[in-house]
């Protein structure tokens, strides 16, 4: 039953997702693809993930501890909190600091974890700016 509630919750949030792409203002000098081109993808991807979930629950959920419940939980609000910071840092600074929390609560020890964020960051800008062209967020030292 909770892969079902799972599976629903992120189909609802597929659907919002996608509507949510399609209100984006096209600007006046847009490529082929458009604005709301990645986050449609994002959106069926995460809707047949879901999707899944629905279809082929598990027969046996184990649910986690009252402790990794609360620690899954400060992880969601720190991806909010992540999102808050983006524009004030910028790309590279918050997706550091982000990425090297989150690892280091999966487990990894502090230096790996901050040697994983920088690398995930440094490699998604490498990536997603100067590969791709699309434009992240400035930080205080202009990337």
């Amino acid at each position: 039953m909770s892969d079902r509630v799972l599976g629903g919750v992120g189909l609802t949030l597929a659907v919002f997702y996608a509507w949510a792409a399609t209100i984006i203002p096209e600007p006046f000098a847009s490529d082929a693809i458009g604005p709301d081109g990645f986050p449609m993808i994002i959106a069926v991807i995460l809707g047949l993930s879901s999707l899944y979930f629905v279809l082929k629950p598990d027969p046996e959920p184990k649910w986690p501890s009252l402790n990794r419940l609360a620690e899954i939980g400060f992880a969601v609000l720190i991806m909010f909190g992540y999102a808050e910071v983006l524009p004030v840092f910028g790309f590279v600074f918050a997706t550091i600091i982000i990425t090297a929390y989150l690892t280091w609560r999966l487990g990894a020890r502090p230096l790996t974890a901050i040697l994983n964020g920088v690398g995930t960051s440094v490699g998604l800008f490498v990536l997603f700016e100067l590969i791709f062209g699309l434009s992240l967020a400035d930080g205080p030292l202009g990337f």
